[in-house]
């Protein structure tokens, strides 16, 4: 499928963290030419005047916001819960990205699990969570790597690929000191293939050593130093109502307190719009 009849959704829901979503949407919908989708989500029993007063609401936020940012902005409405309708809607819709806000762990969320982990899980298509407004309106400059032994690893090349080949941005590896020599035999062929499909695609990257296995603290104590624009990370494969509950790692760097966006790509993610670059 061609990138440009592409879509990148954002789950709205009048509120400020959406209205971020939506300005990181505008960034990347000026680089790549895909127009933004609005997707809000009504309780089922909703009755038809209700839905019409959100798509009125849509629609006067999506004209004005489009003149405004020179970008073409759509909405839809859609019945049912944030966690079952955001995925189904950019899987059938085949979706490039998905761009949305979340507060962070607050409230219930720190005993039930992110709602924003919740809404990825399903998902086909990479998610990038915000809390704050972008930086600037020019590159995702600096993206954190962090790369483990797991073989889904490189799954979530093709998004440093595709940010790297629009953004011009500068990957940073994350490499993890495994003591146990077959893991970490597994994390240097993952972090060769990387750099050879960076280094195909004139992409710019630096290698840098994390010296303990608490990846996901690390991550953002880097993340934090080198003031990063992103952090690439992938999903627990198979997550499981414990993972919510008992905090899988990506929990806490969506959360993370410096509010740095964070890009999570499912495991087995279909990449047919960013397959194109792979291979240079």
């Amino acid at each position: 499928m061609d990138l440009d009849s592409k879509i990148i959704v954002v789950p709205w829901d009048f509120t400020p963290v959406a209205e971020c979503a939506l300005k990181h949407a505008v960034k990347i919908s000026k680089m790549t030419h895909d127009d933004i989708c609005l997707l809000h989500i009504v309780d089922k029993i909703t009755t038809d005047g209700g839905v019409k007063a959100k798509q009125a609401s849509l629609n006067n936020i999506s004209t004005e916001a489009g003149k405004m940012h020179g970008v073409t902005i759509k909405y839809h409405v859609l019945r049912g819960t944030i966690f079952k309708q955001i995925a189904e809607f950019v899987n059938d819709r085949g979706a490039s990205l998905v761009v949305m806000g979340t507060h962070g762990m607050q409230g219930m969320q720190k005993y039930t699990g992110s709602w924003a982990l919740k809404v990825i899980a399903k998902s086909k298509v990479p998610f990038i969570v915000v809390q704050e407004d972008p930086n600037d309106q020019e590159r995702y400059h600096d993206i954190v790597f962090p790369i483990d032994f797991k073989s889904e690893e490189k799954e979530k090349l093709s998004m440093a690929i595709f940010m790297g080949k629009y953004f011009d941005s500068k990957i940073h590896i994350l490499k993890t000191a495994r003591k146990d020599e077959s893991l970490l035999k597994k994390v240097n062929l993952n972090i060769n293939h990387s750099v050879r499909m960076l280094i195909q695609n004139n992409i710019e990257y630096e290698i840098h050593e994390i010296k303990t296995d608490k990846l996901a603290v690390e991550t953002i104590e880097f993340a934090q130093k080198i003031n990063a624009d992103l952090i690439l990370i992938m999903t627990t494969k198979d997550i499981t109502f414990a993972d919510y509950v008992l905090g899988a790692k990506e929990q806490y760097i969506i959360a993370n307190s410096s509010k740095i966006p964070v890009c999570c790509v499912n495991p087995t993610s279909a990449f047919a719009n960013l397959g194109q670059f792979m291979y240079g």
